[in-house]
């Protein structure tokens, strides 16, 4: 049993290799699509832009919100640009010369000691709406210290502190900071590249192509005449499906396995730990052969199989988040992905790039992806063998 299903994946695989599409899909157009994403993403991984600034007060309280838009911890995010004038910034933002300013008006230093102080200005741009909420979150945390340091001020002289030690309050008062803040703590993940994820995500989706080819060159080869002479050899109408699903097991663990070394080196993409993402895969290719199975007794001419074929490729690639982050996606589309065997595989590969972890870390992706062909394959078990007899 074992040789004759040997014989029929050597034969199946051999025509593979001779159809370039097959081997466009399963090689070139996968990494072409990976290189280009890597390409049209690049430098997206972090985030600067210019603020102009119009400083028509020039007082110190202008200068201190200068100086705090200068420090390090900003300097990667924000590149400070002087402008003459509130319509010139206006003009520069709307040309996108800069991403969005502030603008302090002339007073707004004496202003903040008395009880009506003046309102910082944020022009920003509908074509750069990150760079104007940060810059409004920028002027919102400085007004924020601001009144911090009044209400102290005015809190120290209605407590009965002399009313000439206004001053020397309000200094003491400008060194203080607001105690309870929010600070950004790594948790032990890294930052998902978007090569790791459509990396993984583009090998997938053209590995799902893989039961078109199967389960159309399964009906060329019964109309032509094949399978009868297979089982007239006499062979088995299992043997004949064992060697239709060894073939195709081995052409997906083939494209996956060098689709991840040439995007890892080439691209730098993170495929996590080799053994981990390996089992991984070796599920999601045995979901593959039980779909491919699946379709192969379902239909029942070719052009049926390719129907059907089709409806499952992009189906899954699109319930499954191949083609866009699953975190971005609504909640009831990240319920439905956990339906689908490369939705648990993309969660995988991308806890795996993120967390990182070896064998813990996919198990539970793995069990879904097995539960899921024990499911697929039970009914195709069902139906496929009528499929060879018929």
């Amino acid at each position: 049993m074992i040789g004759s299903a040997l014989v029929i994946a050597r034969k199946d695989l051999r025509q593979r290799l001779r159809d370039r599409s097959a081997i466009v899909l399963g090689l070139v157009a996968p990494l072409g699509i990976a290189a280009l994403m890597s390409f049209a993403f690049k430098g997206t991984d972090t985030f600067h832009f210019t603020l102009g600034i119009v400083d028509a007060d020039h007082g110190p309280v202008a200068s201190a919100l200068i100086q705090t838009l200068q420090q390090p911890s900003l300097r990667q995010i924000v590149t400070i640009s002087p402008a003459a004038s509130p319509s010139l910034a206006s003009a520069e933002v709307r040309n996108q010369k800069m991403a969005a300013a502030l603008v302090i008006p002339a007073g707004f230093s004496a202003s903040v000691a008395g009880g009506h102080p003046l309102a910082i200005t944020t022009v920003t741009s509908v074509n750069n709406t990150i760079a104007g909420s940060v810059a409004s979150s920028i002027a919102s945390s400085f007004v924020a210290q601001l009144n911090a340091d009044r209400l102290s001020v005015a809190t120290a002289l209605a407590a009965g502190a002399p009313a000439t030690q206004a001053q020397r309050l309000a200094a003491l008062a400008a060194d203080l900071r607001i105690p309870e803040q929010a600070v950004q703590r790594p948790l032990g993940a890294h930052e998902l590249k978007t090569i790791s994820y459509y990396s993984p995500g583009m090998a997938i989706f053209f590995l799902l192509f893989t039961v078109s080819f199967t389960s159309r060159s399964f009906f060329v080869d019964r109309a032509q005449g094949m399978i009868d002479r297979m089982r007239a050899a006499p062979i088995h109408p299992v043997e004949i499906l064992a060697g239709k699903a060894l073939s195709v097991f081995a052409y997906g663990v083939v494209s996956l396995a060098t689709i991840a070394v040439i995007t890892s080196a080439a691209f730098g993409a993170n495929w996590g730990n080799p053994l981990a993402a390996g089992a991984l895969g070796l599920a999601l290719v045995f979901s593959v052969v039980c779909l491919t199975a699946l379709v192969i007794g379902v239909a029942r001419t070719q052009r049926q199989a390719e129907g059907f074929s089709s409806i499952i490729v992009f189906g899954l690639a699109l319930l499954g988040g191949n083609f866009v982050f699953l975190s971005s996606e609504p909640p009831l589309m990240r319920r439905l992905a956990l339906l689908t065997p490369n939705g648990w595989a993309m969660r995988g590969f991308t806890d795996l790039a993120t967390i990182g972890g070896g064998f813990g870390t996919v198990v539970l992706p793995i069990v879904a992806i097995l539960v899921f062909s024990a499911v697929v394959g039970t009914a195709a078990g069902l139906l496929a063998s009528r499929a060879v007899t018929a």
